[in-house]
Protein backbone atom coordinates (compact mmCIF):
# COMPACT_ATOMS: atom_id res chain seq x y z
CA UNK A 1 0.00 0.00 0.00
CA UNK A 2 1.33 3.55 -0.74
CA UNK A 3 1.66 5.87 1.45
CA UNK A 4 0.01 8.83 1.07
CA UNK A 5 1.71 12.45 1.84
CA UNK A 6 0.36 15.34 2.95
CA UNK A 7 1.76 18.94 4.46
CA UNK A 8 1.35 21.37 7.41
CA UNK A 9 1.83 24.67 6.63
CA UNK A 10 3.79 27.34 9.11
CA UNK A 11 3.97 30.26 7.66
CA UNK A 12 2.13 31.90 10.21
CA UNK A 13 4.65 30.48 12.89
CA UNK A 14 7.45 31.45 10.41
CA UNK A 15 6.44 34.82 10.09
CA UNK A 16 5.83 35.19 14.51
CA UNK A 17 9.64 34.27 14.66
CA UNK A 18 10.67 37.23 12.20
CA UNK A 19 8.77 39.32 14.65
CA UNK A 20 5.50 39.69 12.12
CA UNK A 21 2.53 39.31 13.92
CA UNK A 22 -0.06 40.71 11.27
CA UNK A 23 -1.25 39.67 8.13
CA UNK A 24 -1.26 43.48 7.19
CA UNK A 25 3.06 43.16 7.27
CA UNK A 26 3.03 40.35 4.72
CA UNK A 27 1.42 42.66 1.96
CA UNK A 28 3.28 45.43 1.21
CA UNK A 29 6.44 43.23 1.11
CA UNK A 30 5.01 40.64 -1.55
CA UNK A 31 3.72 43.88 -3.66
CA UNK A 32 7.23 44.91 -3.21
CA UNK A 33 7.92 41.36 -5.64
CA UNK A 34 5.17 41.82 -8.01
CA UNK A 35 3.18 39.67 -5.88
CA UNK A 36 -0.46 41.42 -6.01
CA UNK A 37 -3.22 39.65 -3.24
CA UNK A 38 -5.87 41.25 -1.51
CA UNK A 39 -6.32 41.75 1.63
CA UNK A 40 -8.55 38.57 2.18
CA UNK A 41 -6.05 36.00 -0.07
CA UNK A 42 -2.86 37.37 2.28
CA UNK A 43 -5.07 37.01 5.27
CA UNK A 44 -5.95 33.36 3.65
CA UNK A 45 -2.68 32.48 3.19
CA UNK A 46 -1.14 33.07 6.31
CA UNK A 47 -4.23 31.54 8.26
CA UNK A 48 -5.17 28.67 6.20
CA UNK A 49 -3.22 25.77 4.58
CA UNK A 50 -2.99 26.77 1.07
CA UNK A 51 -4.33 24.04 -1.52
CA UNK A 52 -2.36 26.07 -4.64
CA UNK A 53 0.62 28.52 -4.57
CA UNK A 54 2.33 30.02 -7.25
CA UNK A 55 6.00 28.94 -7.06
CA UNK A 56 6.22 33.24 -7.43
CA UNK A 57 4.28 33.37 -4.73
CA UNK A 58 5.87 30.70 -2.80
CA UNK A 59 10.00 32.13 -4.27
CA UNK A 60 8.60 35.72 -2.71
CA UNK A 61 7.80 34.33 0.88
CA UNK A 62 10.95 32.51 1.21
CA UNK A 63 13.06 35.95 0.45
CA UNK A 64 11.25 37.87 2.97
CA UNK A 65 11.10 35.63 5.62
CA UNK A 66 14.65 34.38 4.96
CA UNK A 67 13.76 30.85 5.36
CA UNK A 68 13.65 27.48 3.35
CA UNK A 69 10.68 25.54 1.90
CA UNK A 70 10.97 23.08 4.80
CA UNK A 71 10.63 25.48 7.45
CA UNK A 72 7.49 26.61 5.46
CA UNK A 73 6.27 23.55 4.43
CA UNK A 74 6.77 20.27 6.95
CA UNK A 75 5.86 16.76 4.36
CA UNK A 76 3.87 14.31 6.64
CA UNK A 77 2.28 11.13 6.00
CA UNK A 78 -1.43 11.58 5.36
CA UNK A 79 -3.24 9.94 8.21
CA UNK A 80 -4.99 6.23 7.01
CA UNK A 81 -8.72 5.94 5.97
CA UNK A 82 -9.97 2.82 5.93
CA UNK A 83 -13.40 1.85 4.91
CA UNK A 84 -15.62 -0.45 7.08
CA UNK A 85 -16.51 -3.58 5.28
CA UNK A 86 -20.30 -3.92 5.07
CA UNK A 87 -22.09 -4.91 8.54
CA UNK A 88 -19.25 -4.17 10.47
CA UNK A 89 -19.99 -2.12 13.45
CA UNK A 90 -19.81 1.61 13.57
CA UNK A 91 -20.56 4.89 13.87
CA UNK A 92 -22.51 7.35 11.24
CA UNK A 93 -20.12 6.61 8.38
CA UNK A 94 -21.03 2.33 8.62
CA UNK A 95 -23.08 1.29 5.55
CA UNK A 96 -26.71 0.65 6.50
CA UNK A 97 -25.78 -3.25 5.88
CA UNK A 98 -28.68 -5.21 8.20
CA UNK A 99 -29.76 -2.15 9.57
CA UNK A 100 -32.23 -1.80 6.67
CA UNK A 101 -35.84 -2.30 8.30
CA UNK A 102 -37.90 -5.20 7.30
CA UNK A 103 -41.18 -5.46 5.64
CA UNK A 104 -44.42 -5.79 7.77
CA UNK A 105 -46.15 -8.83 6.98
CA UNK A 106 -50.10 -8.37 7.95
CA UNK A 107 -51.58 -11.40 8.45
CA UNK A 108 -55.18 -12.22 9.03
CA UNK A 109 -55.90 -13.45 13.01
Amino acid sequence: MKTKLDYRWHLREVMATRGMFSTTDLRPLLAERGIDLSPSQTYRLVVERPERLSLKTLMALLDILGCTMEELIEPVAAPSQRRKAVGEAGGADASIGTLRPKRARIVPE
